[in-house]
């Protein structure tokens, strides 16, 4: 975890739920089946003007270190562990002052199960019970390529899961509380920035979906719905 993840919530509902200064940029349309290195939709905070504002950015997953050579360890990077994030070169500088919030509608984990006397993993969806965006704590990084363009990067941080949901999966994001947000995206913010991830993550629920979430090419509400007979 987090490998694959839903976010269908409009421009519109994410200005107002995380109160948005500044979309910069044409951001992604809604996505039920985000992987890495696809765009993704981040919450960030970025002096303009003489003071902080909050913007909604359009970011891809998996994180490239700005020292990196080339973009193409990125898949790579698509969670930093909570336990290490603060001491591996690749996160180092991003868990002091580039920090952001990735909404979702909740993340895919995969169980082991036997189907037809084989071998099979069987997908979950994992949401807030309360039906609200689960907040998910990223760091971005700024990566420079060879031709002069720039390319912004993000990465989810995770943790070990919840008793909700630890029977599908040992880990699972990160989740930033509403009292913490500003304090997690001041780029300014020189005490332990990871304390304040400390908050328990919100209540889950969970449930399997449709196998068609499988392939990465495949998109749609549909894939969120609970497999027929397991509501």
């Amino acid at each position: 975890m987090c490998g694959r993840y839903a976010q269908s919530f409009s421009v519109d509902d994410l200005e107002g739920f995380f109160e948005i200064d500044e979309v910069a940029g044409p951001l992604p349309p809604p996505d039920y089946n985000i992987a890495p290195t696809d765009p993704i939709v981040a919450v960030v905070e970025r002096p303009r003007d003489g003071r902080l504002r909050r913007l909604l950015v359009p970011v891809r997953w998996g994180l490239v270190p700005s020292w990196s050579k080339d973009a193409s360890g990125a898949a790579r990077l698509i969670n930093a562990r909570v336990e290490t994030v603060a001491e591996k070169p690749a996160f180092r500088k991003a868990v002091a002052s580039r920090r952001c919030l990735l909404p979702a509608d909740g993340y895919y984990e995969w169980y082991p199960v036997t189907r037809d006397g084989k071998p099979a993993k069987q997908p979950y969806f994992i949401t807030p019970e309360d039906g609200s965006p689960f907040v998910m704590a990223g760091l971005y990084e700024f990566w420079k390529a060879p031709d002069g363009t720039w390319l912004t990067t993000a990465t989810v941080i995770t943790t070990s899961a919840t008793d909700d949901v630890g029977h599908i999966h040992d880990r699972m994001p990160m989740a930033v509380a509403r009292g913490n947000w500003d304090a997690w995206l001041d780029p300014g913010f020189d005490a332990d920035a990871l304390s304040l991830l400390t908050v328990p993550a919100p209540a889950l629920t969970y449930y399997p979906v449709s196998m068609a979430v499988n392939t990465v090419a495949n998109d749609g509400p549909d894939l969120v719905v609970p497999l027929a007979g397991t509501e």
